[in-house]
């Protein structure tokens, strides 16, 4: 194919020829050419340069130069006051608080960014558990469960890791009273991925390009603090920080605390009013276990990013579909960093926001 691009040295030569001819015909001078330079590296003359697409850790929006080749480990983590501090809370990248029997709560903490040494204390699945995972296509790791449990975490396309199977990575802690004393170890949890787990995991919320651009900050009212009445067993705060730029959880009135000696924090805080309904399963003490409903479901909730809070209604599809949230009809952006997501149930939980003049 022949370029249509005029090189400088031929532009020249056709030039003079041109004056030779005019001068011995005596026409007009011709009318003055451009010389349109060739696009650097065979670039189209239209097409606008490729933009730089930062890169960021798909479960945190953070950036980074590189992502790490694996896949997302979640840990089923106890939070009844016997096994409380916890380990290795502070370092995941997503944690979900659900309800289960008897009011209390358990964790679902997903690590992708960052793998901690340790965490503690693992328990058992419950029957949200499938639906908060299942978008990730990753590794659950957890103590043991019901048969029907387990047999709907593998139906969800999840590698399940099991104490009680005699998968490796759990030992026991001598210092404390079981159950709440199981140890997991995050790297040999991963070490048994089975290949078949989409690496990296796919982004679970969107993230706004930097830090102090989310959806709250830009269109949310300032606030201090969020409480949220789980149940009657629990009630989790939330205290803004501005120094650290995130929010600082307590149990209660009580700091929530790591056994590291960190309080554990949130870049943002997500609270989703959820349908729980009781499920014909009972637990060791004969109580109904419940389950948050949240495939093919919807509802309202609350951001909490930045210092400020921002009402957002939330929706889920089918199992593998991640949460969005959207404000006004439009996608809510979260600011950079880790989130935990509060399951709270609809006709029995509560959340106050106290809220803070803005300087």
């Amino acid at each position: 194919m022949t370029a249509r691009f005029t090189r400088p040295a031929a532009a020249g030569t056709l030039a003079v020829v041109a004056l030779l001819l005019v001068a011995c015909s005596g026409g007009a001078e011709p009318a003055p050419t451009t010389t349109v330079p060739a696009p650097v590296d065979g670039a189209s003359k239209t097409s606008p340069p490729e933009p730089d697409v930062a890169t960021v850790w798909p479960l945190t929006g953070v950036a980074t130069t590189e992502v790490a080749d694996r896949p997302a480990l979640a840990i089923k983590i106890e939070n009844s006051r016997e096994a409380r501090p916890q380990t290795g809370l502070e370092a995941a990248d997503m944690v979900w608080e659900e309800v289960v029997e008897g009011g209390i709560t358990r964790y679902v903490a997903v690590y992708h960014s960052t793998v901690p040494d340790a965490v503690e204390p693992v328990r058992s699945v419950r029957p949200m558990d499938p639906a908060i995972v299942a978008p990730l296509d990753g590794i659950l790791a957890y103590s043991g469960a019901q048969p029907p449990f387990i047999a709907a975490v593998n139906a969800s396309g999840t590698q399940s890791v099991i104490m009680d199977a005699g998968d490796a990575g759990f030992r026991r802690n001598p210092a404390r009273p079981a159950p709440h004393n199981v140890i997991g170890d995050p790297a040999a949890f991963l070490a048994q991925d089975d290949g078949e787990r989409t690496v990296p995991p796919p982004p679970q919320f969107v993230f706004a390009d930097r830090p102090g651009r989310s959806t709250a900050a830009a269109d949310g009212d300032p606030a201090s603090s969020l409480e949220v009445v789980m149940s009657r067993m629990q009630t989790t705060g939330w205290q803004w920080d501005e120094d650290s730029g995130t929010w600082l959880r307590r149990e209660g009135t009580s700091p929530s605390m790591s056994t590291s000696g960190e309080q554990h924090a949130a870049t943002n805080v997500v609270v989703l009013e959820v349908e729980v309904v009781a499920t014909s399963y009972r637990d060791s003490s004969g109580a109904a276990v419940p389950e948050a409903q949240l495939v093919d479901s919807s509802g309202s909730g609350l951001v909490a990013s930045g210092g400020s809070t921002l009402e957002v209604e939330w929706s889920k599809g089918g199992l593998a579909d991640p949460v969005e949230l959207t404000a006004g009809g439009e996608p809510v952006e979260l600011e950079p960093g880790s989130t935990w997501i509060e399951l709270l149930p609809r006709a029995t939980g509560s959340f106050t926001v106290s809220e803070q003049s803005p300087s």
